[in-house]
């Protein structure tokens, strides 16, 4: 082989290389994802530890582009927004979303982790609902072994909250309206000039992320037991998770799992955080026994006679049975 012909058998094997090269930038699939919740506080910090460990081990294959909180998009129009494709990603609570898909309030009522959800079909059927509902695909669950309290300004000693005017989401909508309250839904960012100002008297928030937002400072009592299940939820828009490659979802699962692995630590985490809440001037009105039992009782009865009334009986017939002990 000549010299000229060696020259330009390399100028081939280059451009190729190039070529491939150019072609592997091409296929790296970027995400435009949004959380619910402002950034670097409680319920978006999972997400952003998820997209942060996607962004550094997926760099050719998967990307997601962080356009942040409710400053880039109003928490109540993000379901709709990833149901339609306006953005590809969307860490959420099912609570936002009822409107796409009803029986999301089911995520609320487990009583098993996500790890056994994965397990004993739970979390297949419910992705097939985001399916075929929603048009998403339920990557993963970013928050879990959390609960909610009812945090208050004034001191009630009994499971009766006549007289009290609470802010709610739709998650406890129905729990708090059976134990007498008057209810005002506004977007969390209001709630701490609604206590400051005395138009509500309290509001129901999970154990961990008062502090994040500075409610301590307007907050007297929290209320145990707990109630429910924080179910804050990594979904993708379905023709977005369609188009990607099997490696880029398998890739996507496995990051997954890895967030949701890390909610394991949350035991420990809602210890230190009744511990800081007490430094902050909180105190606990911790029922017992008979009291107890009808707080938690009436919690879960209003939970799934509210999911009845919303969804399809099968559906609702069929979570109840994966995701409850009994």
């Amino acid at each position: 082989m000549n010299g000229h012909k060696k020259q330009w058998m390399k100028a081939v094997v280059l451009a190729l290389g190039v070529a491939a090269s150019g072609l592997a930038s091409a296929e790296e699939a970027v995400l435009r994802a949004v959380s619910a919740f402002a950034p670097k506080t409680t319920f978006s910090r999972s997400f952003e530890a998820f997209v942060e460990k996607v962004n550094k081990e997926g760099k050719g294959l998967v990307q997601i582009k962080y356009l942040g909180g409710p400053e880039a998009m109003p928490p109540f129009q993000l379901g709709s927004a990833v149901s339609k494709g306006v953005v590809d990603m969307a860490n959420l609570p099912g609570a936002f979303y009822l409107t796409e898909l009803p029986a999301a309030d089911a995520l609320r009522l487990s009583e098993i982790t996500i790890q056994e959800q994965r397990k004993n079909g739970a979390w297949e059927y419910i992705n097939e609902l985001h399916n075929k509902k929603m048009n998403t695909w339920y990557l993963a669950r970013t928050s879990d072994g959390l609960k909610y309290h009812l945090y208050l300004t004034k001191k009630i000693d009994k499971p009766d909250l006549k007289g009290l005017t609470l802010r709610i989401s739709p998650t406890y909508l129905s729990f708090f309206q059976e134990l007498g309250a008057n209810l005002l839904q506004t977007p969390p960012g209001e709630v701490y000039t609604a206590l400051e100002r005395g138009v509500v008297q309290g509001y129901g928030w999970p154990l961990q992320g008062v502090l994040d937002l500075g409610w301590q400072e307007v907050t007297k009592y929290r209320v145990d037991p707990g109630f429910y299940q924080v179910d804050v939820n990594a979904l993708v828009n379905l023709n977005t998770w369609n188009k990607l490659t099997q490696e880029q979802r398998d890739f996507l699962t496995k990051m997954a799992e890895w967030v949701e692995g890390t909610q394991l630590e949350n035991a420990r985490l809602n210890e230190e955080e009744k511990k800081k809440q007490a430094e902050a001037g909180i105190e606990t009105i911790q029922f017992a026994g008979e009291q107890a039992a009808q707080w938690e009782a009436t919690a879960k009865r209003t939970g799934w006679d509210q999911l009845a009334k919303q969804a399809p009986a099968d559906e609702v017939k069929r979570l109840r049975e994966l995701l409850t002990k009994n």
